[in-house]
């Protein structure tokens, strides 16, 4: 009998422990799905539980073809030694997912392009501000672009899809947020429009927020006005309020009720008491002396020195200092100058380099400082500095943007660089990095609104910024220098174009928006707010915060704090130069726009292309030409203004259709004995026949005509049969009067 128990006792156990794990392995196939309304009817769907399962957090975001998948990977302990929070964000498109092999040697997708590195900081900049302060353990998060939609725009449903993996995993987070992209399109506002509806869009933002806060913007607009972009930022919230709920359905749905716990950070009291007692008064002074960037740092860095050499000094048995506490030793004399600098500010409204808060820098521009581009401009506003360049070419020089749904070609690219020098550092120096790929996308955004259209401007223009000197705000210089250089170069600008970068200190009810930061303004601040454009409205902005948010009074305050300094910019900027040169410089290449009916495009190309090589080789000019709206649109492009008239000339006698009666200067290609074949227009021929040649009888031209001779001639007809030419220089010169013979004399006395 105990025996049978015990036997039953473990067959129900077993069949519990079964019941159970088919449960659980059963619950994990039946994907969880919530879902929310764009609010123009499309369906967004978030899905977990059915894709990369051992992944800490993995979820799908689909809207129409659309699918992204995201995951986010954490370690559990935080490498040795580790005092900062090591976050990666990658965003990816498969080109598979739009039904295309990459066109690379390999056939594979390789390195980010730009496109993804640019979402990758979208992502980046909206979550890392979610994650607790003393959390150091190393998170991965990757978004990739499995599924392609021609219509629909990616780059916002990734963070959302980012910020849905973390909201379903026990990953620490202190909230949920999520993104969106707000337009105006034909005057009113569209959440997340198709890639179509955004052509046709004055104004373009991608925001993340949490239920509360705002978190980031970043986008663009044509001289949009302030009040224009608050009304925009509150639409998105109200949007984004929606997907945050959805996320706390799908998280809910999966019973996430914890996060996981996770190592502090090691804390010793007793040293950071030390450390605040010794440095904290020094620090003042220092950061209240208006000292040059430089000196400020060496200066802190001397004290830091003096500091650790203090707490060797007075260390003991019963107070050790060992390399963990020189560690935590650093680390706290960090937050003395964190704190310092921002109280400062904060209850003595004094910046580090003795501005006033709403200040600008003293500025310094020039144009016109490099002899050979065709463009250029030195701006230097305090200790930031840059020389910017712009350079002329034709439609070969186009830039391709290759993404998995699309491919097009830009006539503007603004390239941004950032040498160790320029903060008196050694660095290698490799390839772009993120950061410079995003700052030279901001100015290149703004500056394009400005740009004239390609029919007006047939250039392909390339502006490129190097900073020289670097103390905040580079980026806006770089907007600021590119305006500049380009109406150096003659390209129509309409209007100037100018940044300035915004900060922000906070502490409790308190807080200060700081015009044109340092950088050390920036490094211990909370926000980076950089707004750029016109005397008329906004063309660019890009917001970082790195606290829990910012409201939408501060944001208010603060977009009007930078009109006003983007205003004082402006005027030293149309004071060195007022408007576009009228003409490129005489160095500057020329190009020409024609359009032709599409009947005429090959008879310009000609068999094999023999007709525009011929035309390209004598004159030496470069000519591109395609269909453009039923229309043959021709660039012709010549570093000498004499080529490219010629290659136009040539052009438009091919094009041209002779008239009956019209007079042409003509040069002879070849003599025979009938006559003398001529070309009148190029590219057309026509025979003067001898007859036609004067008004006297010819046997032969021979020694009155020679091949390359020029003349003067008529078109008096066409062969009615083969459509040939017939053209007279007998036309052109006065009939002779007929002299009387001597018999006609005698005759008329009779």
């Amino acid at each position: 009998m105990i025996r049978f128990l015990t036997t039953r006792v473990l067959i129900e156990h077993i069949a519990g422990f079964t019941i159970k794990y088919l449960q659980k392995y059963f619950m994990l196939q039946q994907p969880l799905r919530t879902t929310f309304d764009l609010g123009d009817g499309r369906e967004v769907a978030i899905e977990t539980g059915r894709l990369a399962r051992q992944a800490d957090g993995s979820v799908t975001v689909s809207v129409g073809k659309a699918v992204l998948l995201a995951t986010v990977v954490a370690n559990r302990e935080p490498k040795e030694g580790q005092s900062f929070f090591p976050l990666t964000v990658d965003y990816q498109e498969k080109f598979a997912s739009a039904g295309r092999i990459p066109g690379s040697f390999f056939k594979r997708e390789g390195r980010l392009s730009d496109y993804e590195v640019l979402i990758s900081r979208l992502i980046d900049r909206a979550l890392r501000p979610l994650f607790p302060d003393d959390y150091f353990c190393e998170v991965q998060v990757l978004v990739t672009l499995i599924s392609s939609d021609p219509e629909i725009l990616p780059d916002a449903l990734a963070c959302l899809a980012a910020s849905a993996a973390l909201a379903v995993s026990d990953v620490p987070i202190k909230e949920i947020l999520s993104e969106v992209r707000v337009a105006r399109i034909n005057g009113a506002f569209k959440i997340n429009p198709t890639r179509t509806e955004l052509e046709t869009a004055d104004m373009d933002f991608i925001v993340a927020a949490t239920e509360k806060n705002l978190m980031m913007v970043e986008g663009e607009s044509q001289e949009c006005s302030e009040a224009d972009l608050v009304a925009a930022l509150a639409i998105a919230h109200d949007a984004i309020r929606i997907q945050i709920k959805a996320q706390q359905e799908l998280r809910d749905l999966k019973g996430v009720t914890t996060k996981r716990e996770y190592t502090l950070p090691a804390i010793n009291e007793a040293v950071k008491e030390r450390v605040y007692a010794f440095a904290s008064d020094k620090v003042y002074e220092i950061a209240k002396s208006k000292s040059a960037k430089h000196d400020r740092t060496d200066q802190f860095k001397a004290l830091e020195e003096e500091l650790l050499a203090k707490l060797v000094e007075e260390s003991t048995e019963e107070l050790p200092f060992t390399d963990v506490e020189k560690r935590l030793a650093k680390k706290y004399y960090h937050d003395v100058q964190y704190d310092v600098v921002r109280d400062m500010v904060l209850n003595d409204r004094i910046r580090l380099d003795g501005r006033q808060l709403d200040e600008i820098r003293p500025l310094d521009m020039e144009v016109d400082v490099l002899p050979s581009p065709h463009g250029s401009a030195l701006f230097t506003r305090g200790e930031t500095q840059s020389i910017t360049t712009v350079t002329l070419g034709t439609g070969l020089d186009e830039l391709l943007i290759e993404t998995a749904a699309s491919s097009k070609y830009s006539k503007f690219i603004l390239h941004y660089n950032f040498p160790p020098f320029s903060t008196g550092e050694v660095k290698m120096m490799r390839g772009p990095g993120r950061r410079e790929v995003g700052h030279g996308a901001l100015a290149m955004r703004s500056l394009k609104q400005m740009m004239p259209a390609d029919s007006e401007f047939g250039y392909t223009v390339r502006v490129v910024s190097d900073i020289l000197e670097s103390n905040g705000s580079s980026s806006m210089a770089t907007v600021c220098a590119g305006s500049l250089a380009l109406m150096d170069a003659g390209v129509p600008l309409p209007k100037h174009v100018a940044g300035i970068a915004m900060g922000l200190i906070t502490k409790g009810d308190k807080f200060s928006i700081l015009s044109d930061i340092l950088g050390d303004e920036d490094h211990l601040g909370d926000m980076d707010f950089k707004v750029t454009g016109t005397r008329e409205g906004i063309c660019g902005v890009q917001m970082d915060i790195k606290v829990d948010g910012l409201s939408m009074e501060v944001m208010t305050q603060a977009l009007e704090q930078a009109k006003a300094g983007r205003l004082h910019i402006l005027e030293h900027m149309y004071k060195a130069i007022p408007e576009a040169r009228e003409e490129v410089k005489p160095h500057a290449p020329r190009v020409v726009k024609m359009f032709i009916d599409k009947e005429f495009i090959g008879a310009v190309i000609g068999p094999g292309g023999k007709v525009i090589q011929e035309i390209q080789r004598e004159t030496g000019a470069t000519i591109n030409i395609e269909e453009v709206n039923n229309m043959g649109e021709i660039s012709i492009f010549g570093v000498e203004k004499s080529s490219v008239a010629k290659a136009e000339d040539w052009i438009k006698g091919i094009v041209s259709v002779p008239v009956v009666g019209d007079v042409y200067d003509a040069t002879v290609k070849s003599v025979v004995a009938f006559g003398a074949f001529v070309e009148f227009l190029p590219g057309k021929q026509g025979l003067v026949h001898i007859s036609e040649v004067s008004w006297k009888r010819l046997e032969t031209l021979e020694g009155l005509v020679k091949e390359g001779d020029s003349m003067k001639v008529k078109l008096i007809g066409t062969d009615p049969k083969s459509g040939k030419f017939k053209l007279s220089r007998k036309a052109l010169i006065p009939k002779p009067e007929r002299k009387p013979e001597p018999g006609d004399e005698a005759a008329s006395q009779q």
